[in-house]
């Protein structure tokens, strides 16, 4: 008598189960190395696409899938990151990397209704949050790979050296070299209540277009980044300094006067969703140090907006 297979597994190829099941790791360790949820799953789908161009013979050599699956999306995203620099060379504006909803509110290609799939979230934890990504972006891109491999994903150093090309001395000074560039932008600061308390009174001052208000939520030194990509109209460098954030936002409100702000969770820190007739317009992430609003990240470019579109 014969038994009917477990949904999502292939007779044919019992393998099949442990490659997939690798995916979450993939598309968490795509996104920290590329700051966007579009080019993740990109570099995910070719990593398949290389796994499956093998012959039967050449997947049953290979000892260990997944090790194999994360030194090829290691590499891809190396090669990706050299080529993304000369293109936001030319991105108009400033480039922030794609904001990432809470976990429960993003899945990879999840349609309306659709059930949420475990495999394909991105796990939200401190190395997710923008701060972080932004710091990442300012390291080259073989720092990058090193970092996020060993320090994130507890890779070795000799692992890391398969992805990068490098020896794994050579691997330790990059990923020293990208935790001298952390340390110098300041260390993360972890979420808390009153963070979402600061968020949430920010979005009350800026609903009244209350510049005092404003000016006393935000640090002296406050700035202010938005990112349009050419495609929507977007402050074109960081507005700096508490009273000039707080106006900049202030007008900003005074022309859009039925933009909703509701608020979400950003790369799993408080954050603002900007909605203008049932659209999503903007999201804004938030850096809090001590009890101030050290940064703001406002992400208008439509194509970044994805996820967050209802």
């Amino acid at each position: 008598m014969s038994t009917s297979p477990e949904p999502g597994s292939d007779p044919l190829d019992p393998g099949l189960d442990a490659v997939m099941s690798e995916r979450r790791q993939l598309i968490n360790l795509a996104y920290r190395l590329l700051g966007s949820l579009a080019d993740a799953e990109d570099v995910v789908q070719e990593t398949y696409a290389r796994w499956y161009a093998l012959s039967r013979r050449e997947q049953a050599a290979i000892e260990t899938p997944a090790a194999w699956l994360t030194k090829v999306a290691g590499r891809i995203c190396l090669d990706v990151l050299g080529s993304a620099r000369a293109r936001r060379e030319r991105y108009v504006g400033e480039w922030i990397p794609e904001p990432l909803p809470d976990s429960t509110e993003w899945v990879t290609g999840r349609s309306p209704g659709a059930p949420a799939d475990p495999v394909d979230r991105v796990t939200l934890d401190e190395s997710i949050s923008m701060a972080f990504l932004v710091v990442l972006e300012s390291m080259t891109p073989a720092q990058r790979v090193a970092f996020v491999l060993h320090d994130v994903f507890r890779y070795t150093f000799a692992e890391v050296a398969e992805v990068v090309g490098r020896t794994p001395a050579a691997c330790r000074q990059l990923a020293t070299a990208a935790r001298r560039r952390l340390r110098e932008a300041g260390p993360p600061t972890p979420p808390t209540a009153d963070q979402a308390g600061l968020v949430r009174a920010f979005k009350l001052a800026w609903q009244a277009t209350d510049v005092p208000a404003l000016i006393g939520l935000l640090a002296p030194d406050a700035t202010a980044t938005g990112d349009g990509g050419g495609l929507v109209s977007a402050a074109p460098r960081p507005v700096r300094g508490a009273e000039q954030v707080a106006r900049f936002f202030t007008e900003r409100a005074a022309v859009t006067p039925r933009l909703v702000l509701l608020e979400r969770t950003v790369n799993g820190r408080p954050g603002l969703v900007a909605r203008l007739d049932g659209m999503t317009v903007s999201v804004m992430a938030f850096e809090v140090v001590g009890d101030r609003i050290q940064h703001i990240w406002a992400i208008l470019n439509p194509d970044k907006l994805r996820p967050w579109m209802d």
